[in-house]
């Protein structure tokens, strides 16, 4: 075991490591008691801990059995719910030489077509996941293909004796520890080689940059198998030794003050997620409950995933003041699965800079200071400068020679932190991860694909050279969404659509422009059609479809080589000039100008003949309130999936509807194919029989005290 120690101003000296297993085993030895992860409950109280010294034994445990199933070298899937038995896995897959593949499990009876693909490009020969998980998708995975031939092991199920069997692994700062497959591909998903090596750089340059000490209390909510949620909130705390509290990601979404209260209670130093997390918390927590939060802990707020926005900082910082938040907290920074995580950041002790610059410049690729006065201005805001040992350059992308001081440019990244390339892939990773400056020779570069330009050191994202659209944080390909709009519905014209993102209110939603069949012009029925195509795109990316327009042939812009020009669409799209059929554009936010919900009281008071009506007027409110669209639009009888609600969006309906009628209603009604008329029907039941509950019970309390 390497024993150089490292030396910094903000941090204890620690024993330096070239694998995660050395670090585990070290850390399992130095602090054996010590409180490693503690995990809560939807309920915000605690449900379980765990120890290094616990951490250690279980990951043995799992290795040791890996091991003995001779699989060391080969990829393992891990499919877990959030909770502590994601990391039993991937340290059990550390410990026995296995490259462990993170996962998001698929939902019961839903289609699986990324992980099909994640399975199929991986060459995955065992899945690691719960007893529970693996009940549920037995049934699916022999009529899934790739499923049904790999080793299948329940993790919560193994013997602790059996840790005493495992053998300490021959692996270097080289050898791979997971592939982070990039969120959102279907089609052609690319897994990211990441080292232990590059693990530990990025651990090493996150402490650095966020002045963590042994003092550093970090709390998360983000998916642990995402690269924000694991090597920001899983592993920096096992990095620095120091304890951390993890959520689920649905405890956040369901009720986002879950998340400011565990950073009051735990006083925490630590925490973040991309905008959409800070603009759910200024949404959904309400005056009353600001008033419980203390929120001075808070030292690091980090902003990434998706471009930071001032206005989400401002709105933020000004609704949480009270509650001790200071502005100067955010952390605004950059990076990517294929840096491993984090590649630039500002000073913790230094406000975000924000800075204007005139649009029309920056739409032509030039970088032109504006005042505040200007109002074409647009507001960037800095992600920082890069850290320790990375090295960024803006590069033309199609004469791969340096840009000008005040030239928009490719962002190309260089350092110990880029990871070793895609798996298996030797085409892409040449063209992405082998990048030279044809002026200089710099190199080898990673090419980002982001578009940016540096001003005064500090790095600004613009926009994006490739197609990549990216919502609350994650990104997804447009050539996936395109082909499940087309095999959507058999009046849609193969290799016909495109879809693309635009800017509206300060938010990223999606377009779909969509050729239709000359063939099925005279009789086409365009509610059925734009109902397949939302209930597609929900079902199978989990997006909400904002505008959706269907074309005459022929019609969509395309390059000479046939290829779908999504820009050009996009810029037709924003000026009114696609030749467009139909169109379904889901705006003009609903308000009765009555803010007063349902309440179950009110609706129990009712005649029974009259609650289903009243239940229905009441879902079709609340649905067009969290669409941001007229009444109207919502049709009672259509599924929901075909309004276009995704999966967010039903977790705020199916919350709103607790909290209104106190009754508790299955996630599934919400994801599922009920429409407002049968989720009426269904509440109108549980109702009903809570109602005749509550007179049993009641009547029962009377006879005990003589009173009947």
């Amino acid at each position: 075991m390497n024993k150089s120690v490292q030396q910094s101003p903000f941090f204890e000296p620690i024993v330096e490591h070239t694998t995660l297993v050395e670090l585990l085993r070290w850390r399992a030895m130095q602090q054996p008691k010590q409180k490693a992860y503690t995990f809560l409950l939807d309920e915000e109280v605690e449900g379980y801990h765990l120890t290094y010294e616990e951490l250690d034994c279980q990951a043995r445990s799992i290795g040791a059995l890996l091991q003995s199933w001779g699989v060391s070298g080969e990829r393992a899937l891990l499919l877990y719910p959030p909770g502590l038995e994601f990391i039993f896995a991937f340290f059990g897959c550390l410990y026995a030489g296995v490259v462990a593949v993170p996962a998001y499990p698929p939902q019961f009876n839903r289609p699986m077509p990324r992980l099909q693909a994640i399975v199929a490009d991986a060459q995955v020969k065992v899945a690691l996941t719960t007893k529970q998980i693996l009940s549920n998708i037995e049934h699916q995975s022999t009529h899934v293909a790739g499923l049904e031939t790999m080793q299948w092991l329940a993790t919560d199920g193994i013997a602790g004796s059996i840790k005493d069997n495992w053998q300490e692994p021959v692996i270097t700062k080289g050898t791979l520890a997971f592939l982070q497959y990039t969120s959102g591909s279907t089609a052609a998903p690319k897994g990211v080689m990441v080292s232990h090596g590059n693990i530990l750089h990025n651990e090493r340059i996150i402490q650095k940059a966020f002045e963590h000490t042994s003092q550093t209390a970090i709390v998360g909510w983000l998916p642990l198998f995402h690269d924000m949620g694991l090597i920001g909130n899983m592993l920096q705390p096992l990095y620095l030794g120091t304890p951390c509290v993890l959520m689920s990601p649905m405890a956040f979404l369901q009720r986002p003050l879950r998340w400011l209260q565990a950073i009051s209670h735990y006083k925490a130093t630590t925490s973040g997620g991309p905008n959409f997390a800070y603009d759910l918390c200024v949404r959904k927590i309400t005056p009353e409950q600001r008033v419980t939060l203390d929120l001075s802990s808070w030292e690091v707020a980090f902003n990434g995933a998706e471009p930071v926005r001032a206005n989400t900082l401002e709105q933020f910082a000004r609704t949480f003041a009270d509650c001790g938040f200071r502005a100067r907290a955010f952390y605004p920074c950059y990076g990517m699965a294929e840096t491993t995580l984090i590649v630039s950041g500002g000073s913790k002790t230094a406000p975000p800079v924000l800075q204007n610059f005139q649009k029309t410049a920056l739409e032509k690729n030039w970088v032109v200071p504006a005042s505040q006065e200007d109002v074409l201005a647009k507001t960037l805001v800095s992600c920082g400068q890069p850290l320790q040992d990375l090295h960024i350059v803006i590069a033309n992308p199609k004469t791969l020679t340096h840009c000008k001081s005040d030239e928009v440019g490719e962002i190309w990244v260089s350092g110990p932190s880029v990871a070793q390339g895609y798996y298996n892939r030797t085409e892409e990773t040449e063209h992405a991860f082998r990048a030279y400056l044809i002026d200089t020779g710099e190199g080898p570069f990673l090419r980002t694909g982001d578009l940016g330009f540096l001003k005064s050191g500090e790095l600004f994202i613009t926009g994006r050279l490739k197609d990549v659209i990216i919502i609350r944080g994650c990104n997804h390909y447009p050539q996936d969404i395109e082909w499940t709009v087309e095999q959507s519905h058999p009046a849609l014209q193969p290799s016909c659509g495109a879809a693309f993102s635009i800017d509206v209110a300060g938010e990223e939603r999606l377009v779909v422009a969509q050729e239709v069949k000359r063939s099925h012009l005279r009789n086409l029925n365009v509610e059925e059609v734009m109902r397949a195509i939302r209930k597609a795109v929900a079902s199978h990316h989990d997006l909400h479809v904002y505008a959706l327009l269907l074309l005459k042939t022929g019609s969509i812009p395309k390059t000479s080589s046939g290829k779908i020009q999504r820009h050009a669409c996009r810029a037709s799209f924003v000026n009114g000039s696609l030749n467009v059929l139909e169109s379904s554009i889901l705006e003009g936010f609903y308000s009765t100008g009555n803010e007063d919900s349902l309440t179950r009281e009110a609706l129990l008071a009712t005649k029974p003949k009259d609650r289903q009506p009243l239940l229905e007027f009441y879902l079709q409110q609340q649905v067009a309130q969290i669409l941001k669209v007229d009444l109207v639009q919502v049709d009672r009888q259509h599924p929901l999936a075909t309004l276009g609600l995704d999966s967010l969006m039903a977790l705020e309906l199916k919350n709103q509807v607790e909290d209104d009628l106190a009754v508790a209603i299955p996630m599934e009604s919400f994801l599922g194919d009920s429409s407002v008329i049968q989720l009426a029907t269904q509440l109108t039941t549980y109702l009903s029989k809570a109602s005749m509950s509550l007179v049993t019970a009641n009547a029962s309390n009377d006879w005990e005290e003589g009173e009947l």
